[in-house]
């Protein structure tokens, strides 16, 4: 897990995919945390995306670093602890001016049942779950 964190990280931006009803929807993400030992990501209860999470909880994402790129499966699960929040917020301080750990809109998710899969032109693809 902390490979497929690390290459988020170092891709600073990926792509989560959700269904929305019938129709994916697919949008830039740029948070990603590890807490205590499974791998978070962070939005607000207010958006779309976290309403389609909350309604089918499913996702993909998938990021690029120029030469392999991964796409990883899971169920989010959300964490409503303040120390899980306050960890992610942690991590991100460029957004605690709109986010507190004790609000009623930030939301933690964590990755369940998460299959990353490595690929590059160059090599097999490699598959890592947690």
């Amino acid at each position: 897990m902390k490979e497929v964190y690390d290459f988020l990280k170092k891709c600073k931006t990926y792509y989560l995919a959700t269904i929305d009803g019938d129709q994916p929807r697919v949008r830039p993400f740029g948070t990603i945390d590890l807490f205590e030992d499974k791998l978070y990501i962070q939005t607000g209860k207010v958006k779309d995306v976290s309403k389609q999470m909350q309604a089918n909880p499913k996702i993909e994402i998938s990021a690029f670093d120029g030469v392999e790129w991964i796409r990883i499966t899971a169920t989010v699960v959300r964490d409503e602890r303040i120390e899980a929040k306050k960890h992610m917020l942690d991590q991100y301080p460029e957004l605690q001016d709109l986010y507190k750990a004790d609000d009623d809109n930030t939301e933690v998710l964590y990755l369940k049942d998460a299959t990353a899969t490595f690929y590059s032109f160059t090599a097999e693809p490699r598959v890592i779950k947690f």
